[in-house]
């Protein structure tokens, strides 16, 4: 299936690219420019591309000579005429240069899509990680 017809699919292996080759201009082009992101770090929200491509830019450039790979799992979308729902667990991993796993985390990752031509873009992007009401602590799921 193509990625217009699969847009959610397409976003992830777009996604799992671009952070695998710390890409910005590709990572940044997934996002439509009044994209709102939730996101689990630093920050409550982003709004806009600009404010999406200045996290980027930080964290890919936080990383050094390390990586990330991430894979999505347990995928769940659906396709309507003018919009695309995603969800799933994004599991993160930091790669030493050497391809070593550091440290990983996986967190849940939700994602809707508007149709902008013959694209589609990112209008939201969400992503959270369970809290243990005990402590207050985040989870970070191996």
């Amino acid at each position: 299936m193509s990625s217009f017809e699969q847009p959610v699919e397409a976003f992830m292996a777009s996604y799992v690219a671009a952070v695998g080759a710390k890409d910005i201009e590709a990572f940044v082009k997934l996002y439509a420019p009044e994209v709102r992101v939730f996101d689990a770090w630093s920050q409550q929200e982003y709004r806009g591309q600009d404010a999406w491509r200045a996290m980027v830019t930080h964290w890919f450039g936080s990383l050094g000579d390390e990586k990330v790979e991430v894979y999505f799992v347990e995928v769940f979308s659906t396709v309507g005429e003018e919009l695309a729902f995603g969800a799933a667990l994004a599991r993160f991993t930091a790669l030493d240069a050497h391809g070593t796993a550091l440290r990983s985390l996986t967190n849940r990752f939700t994602v809707v899509l508007s149709k902008n031509g013959a694209r589609w873009e990112v209008i939201h992007e969400h992503t959270s990680l369970p809290i243990d009401h005990e402590t207050g602590t985040a989870i970070f799921a191996p």
